[in-house]
């Protein structure tokens, strides 16, 4: 189910049509990650958290700088996870970018997995919704 946001005039601000927002968590590999940072930022995609992450799959390559060195003994390989929040309409044009330049013919390139956001609050500010972002 999509979460609507709104923003009302709560805090003086002007009210705006409401957005639905979509949470894209990428998994991709880390050898990947400044083609699609690169990618993305140029077509207007600038916000976006990276997190250095080591996790099991189905890899059809087994080059070194994949293998995870904290985790042998599961087979883990090193990969990156791209998070980044985006209103409905940029969903489609994130996720082509990603798989685009994320890619490289191997099983185990990752996955991408989109998810509704309820709420989006800014720390520093009273801000919430669409202007939190």
């Amino acid at each position: 189910m999509d979460v609507r946001f709104g923003i009302s005039s709560d805090f003086g601000l002007p009210t705006q049509k409401f957005k639905i927002m979509k949470l894209i968590k990428a998994y991709i590999r880390f050898r990947k990650l400044e083609e699609v940072y690169n990618a993305l930022n140029g077509a207007g995609f600038c916000c976006m958290t990276f997190a250095e992450c080591e996790g099991t799959g189905q890899y059809s390559d087994h080059e070194k700088e994949h293998i995870s060195d904290k985790y042998p003994f599961a087979g883990a390989y090193r990969v990156i996870k791209l998070e980044i929040l985006v209103t409905e309409e940029h969903v489609n044009p994130v996720v082509e970018v990603i798989r685009k330049n994320g890619r490289t013919g191997y099983r185990g390139d990752g996955m991408i997995i989109i998810s509704p956001v309820d709420e989006v609050y800014k720390v520093r500010t009273d801000e919430k919704g669409i202007l939190a972002v």
